[in-house]
């Protein structure tokens, strides 16, 4: 019997149906379930290009945070449900779509269907999205599979880890992660067109009232990397969300803040990367999740 151990959470628990779901923290089956498969065109620019990032939102997730945008399928269960075959042919439609790259998202807890669906690759990079919150034994699972990784390094606070995502062992779990994914990609490369072939991009999201967490974040990032090695994405666009009322976080960010963390940021020394405007903080950046049904 298979007893999922695949994410930091090491459930223990049978998993093989999506009638097992509730028996573990992310509360899915073993099968793929996809809340949206289609061209995505708010990454950074090496990811989403001119023609889109072909983007795979998976339902459920190890994290779960309460401040997430995505809650539709991050914590709720709106989706639908596929074989190994079809998230296999899903890649295959993006791509004749014109995606620059397949982009899948928060699909730790479906590790074993996204590596056996990329046993064959794939004629574009295939990116890994995630929240940062992973194994670096299931992550050696995917080493040859995936050409970009995209984790979050969402808290140098493990307070606010336990607090926002139930997740105590957060920063030295992902920034273990991370140390792991670059092992297996090495520095970035990129195409004549200024698209990302191979390397890391870490993605932090600032969060209201909680700019030291941001500023530990930033002194990680420019301690552990030199110049030129990974990507760093500082996101301003957090939207407060109904139906959480936490702390700050039922505002968005103010100007001083993010001028503050602007400044951080380019005193750090940290000079390859993105910073988001302050006006990117919409609920238009919300993808709208239309495939699949809500599962009971």
């Amino acid at each position: 019997m298979y007893l999922c151990n695949d994410c930091p959470r090491k459930c223990n628990v049978k998993r093989k149906a999506l009638t097992d779901n509730g028996k573990g923290f992310c509360r899915m089956g073993e099968n793929p379930v996809i809340a949206r498969a289609d061209l995505h065109f708010w990454e950074e620019p090496p990811i989403s290009g001119t023609n889109g990032s072909g983007t795979v939102f998976f339902t459920g997730c190890n994290l779960q945070c309460i401040y997430c945008q995505n809650e539709k399928i991050s914590r709720g269960k709106f989706g639908k449900e596929f074989s190994v075959d079809e998230l296999r042919e899903i890649y295959h439609q993006l791509i004749k779509k014109g995606a620059h790259n397949i982009n899948l998202v928060t699909g730790t807890h479906f590790i074993n269907a996204i590596c056996e669906s990329l046993n064959e690759p794939l004629p574009v990079p295939v990116v890994y999205n995630c929240g940062g919150y992973e194994s670096v034994e299931t992550l050696r699972k995917l080493e040859g599979k995936i050409d970009i990784y995209r984790p979050d390094l969402k808290y140098s606070d493990n307070t606010l880890a336990t607090r926002y995502s139930n997740a105590p062992d957060y920063f030295e779990t992902a920034t273990k992660a991370i140390e792991e994914m670059y092992r297996q990609t090495g520095k970035p490369v990129f195409d004549d067109d200024g698209l990302m072939k191979k390397g890391v991009i870490i993605r932090h999201l600032i969060l209201p009232g909680q700019l030291e967490n941001t500023r530990k974040v930033i002194d990680w990032v420019s301690k552990s990397f030199k110049n030129g090695e990974i990507l760093f994405s500082l996101m301003s666009q957090f939207t407060p969300i109904k139906t959480c009322k936490t702390d700050s976080l039922n505002r968005r960010l103010t100007q001083e803040e993010y001028d503050t963390v602007a400044d951080y940021l380019y005193d750090s020394g940290i000079e390859d990367g993105f910073m988001q405007e302050l006006s990117s903080a919409s609920e238009e950046y919300v993808p709208p999740f239309e495939l699949g049904e809500d599962i009971e």
